[in-house]
């Protein structure tokens, strides 16, 4: 009996000493996790305040229309604050989904990239401040861009309203 509380204890102290020293190490920041604080993302493109702005800062100014874009979102959503859509590119060689709300007020919503491969799917959950027109940005490998556009109509605003 007395064996098998010591080694419980011995566990316990091991264990404890090992979260000490990691949460040492994390609170130096020698464990921060260097992949994603080299991240390089589009402070510009999601801190426009204008859908121009926006557009531009993505690199999608002068995207050619696409049917290959396919979106699978409510004409009416009841509420603003929760609106799920689906987008999914047929255009060969998709390298990213980015999903502009025109009139909200940082229009960017979600930008997401795909490694070689990868099915060009996605599904977004938008915060949609009024009714709008959601485009779908997609870059293909060649560096052109393709955009689809689809209304939604909102009947309770989700950004504050």
């Amino acid at each position: 009996m007395t064996h098998d509380i010591d080694a419980l204890r011995r566990h316990l102290l091991r264990a404890s000493g090992a979260g000490t020293a990691y949460a040492a190490l994390a609170a130096v920041g020698l464990l921060a996790p260097l992949r994603v604080i080299a991240a390089d993302w589009q402070r510009g493109a999601f801190t426009a305040t204008g859908f121009n702005d926006a557009l531009k800062a993505n690199g999608s100014s002068g995207s050619a229309e696409s049917r290959e874009i396919v979106f699978n979102a409510p004409e009416i959503a009841e509420n603003g604050a929760k609106v799920e859509i689906d987008i999914t590119s047929q255009i060969p060689a998709s390298r990213s989904i980015a999903i502009f709300a025109d009139r909200n007020p940082m229009p960017l919503c979600a930008a997401i990239s795909f490694s070689g491969g990868a099915l060009p799917y996605c599904r977004a959950q938008l915060k949609l401040a009024e009714s709008t027109r959601i485009r779908a940005v997609v870059k293909a490998g060649d560096g052109k861009t393709y955009v689809a556009f689809r209304e939604i109509k909102v009947t309770l605003g989700g950004c504050g309203g």
